[in-house]
């Protein structure tokens, strides 16, 4: 009420400002004083550039109080999730991701997880699907320790995740997401992070995700443009995947890369993951395409928070059950 109050009488004084300059200048004309109206208009846009910023000074000042608040909540919010001692992890996973009797709610009373129990084995790729909204990207924030206040454990070759360190965690995964941020940069530095590796590898990040063929068209130093805009949405999502080579990721999370994007190159992108043996690879598909899915080594399928089935794309077909439903129904 105080901002709106003052933007009010800032904007009254600048009317009364410009019509008293207004006013002055035709008395100071009429009482035979050398003033043009050239030089009227001029004074009056004078005072205007003195006025106007004083008349947006309240709303500069709203809108630096609120970004302040809420720069303060972020902050709040990412050091809850920020442990800065705890277990350090190995450089490779032996044994892989377990979950025992997982529960989580983003409200208390309100669990969008149900007792989930699985294993993902090291160096295997899965994939978790399911109706919209029973759980799968909530599963996949638990395993990057988004949130630690769920109920059952989650452990990396042993190690409870609320017990590891945060860096140590984010060194081995990695998280490709349906909006991937590119910088206006070239193609290498936006692989690269802007970081030296040695050429070799970076070559090798770019043949096992794809990327191959737009740096032989465009070259390594093809300005990306701002958020990637000269990139279509599947050279973008190849980027992220050759970042997560590049960091050498042990674990990589893919929640619904490809929703966005045209059933071909929707297929080239998962290929590319697919194809990426040595990474536990876990993926959130809503793509159900029969030779993408023979290719894992598992499919779980969510239905209300809770692991319906799971298993071989073939096994799951053969039992005529949930799976199948959805199979069938997206076909």
């Amino acid at each position: 009420k105080l901002i709106t109050v003052i933007s009010t009488l800032a904007g009254v004084a600048g009317v009364i400002a410009q019509l008293g300059t207004f006013l002055s200048g035709a008395w100071l004309m009429l009482a035979g004083w050398t003033i043009t109206p050239g030089i009227l208009i001029i004074f009056i846009d004078l005072t205007a550039n003195i006025i106007n910023p004083i008349q947006q000074f309240p709303e500069q000042f709203a809108a630096r109080k609120a970004a302040i608040a809420l720069i303060e909540k972020l902050a709040d919010s990412l050091n809850d999730h920020i442990r800065d001692e705890g277990a350090l992890l190995p450089q490779r996973l032996s044994n892989g991701i377990s979950l025992r009797d997982v529960s989580f709610g983003y409200q208390q009373g309100a669990d969008v997880l149900h007792n989930i129990s699985a294993h993902f084995q090291a160096g295997k790729c899965y994939a978790v699907v399911g109706a919209s909204g029973s759980g799968k990207s909530t599963l996949l924030g638990l395993l990057m320790a988004s949130h630690g206040h769920y109920t059952g454990e989650i452990y990396y070759d042993g190690y409870e995740i609320r017990s590891i360190s945060s860096e140590s965690l984010y060194d081995i995964v990695s998280i490709i997401q349906q909006n991937v941020f590119v910088f206006n940069a070239s193609i290498r530095d936006n692989i690269t992070m802007f970081h030296e590796f040695p050429d070799e590898e970076v070559t090798r990040a770019i043949e096992l995700s794809g990327l191959s063929q737009l740096i032989a068209a465009r070259g390594e130093n093809y300005l990306c443009g701002e958020n990637g805009s000269g990139l279509s949405g599947g050279e973008k999502q190849r980027i992220s995947i050759a970042r997560s080579l590049l960091k050498k990721s042990q674990v990589l999370l893919v929640d619904e890369a490809t929703v966005a994007l045209d059933a071909a190159t929707a297929y080239q992108v998962s290929s590319s993951i697919l194809n990426l043996n040595g990474m536990t690879r876990i993926v959130v598909t809503h793509h159900l395409d029969a030779a993408l899915l023979k290719r894992y080594d598992c499919i779980l399928a969510l239905k209300n928070g809770r692991i319906e089935e799971a298993g071989t794309f073939d096994e799951l077909m053969k039992k005529k059950d949930y799976f199948y439903s959805l199979f069938t129904v997206s076909q």
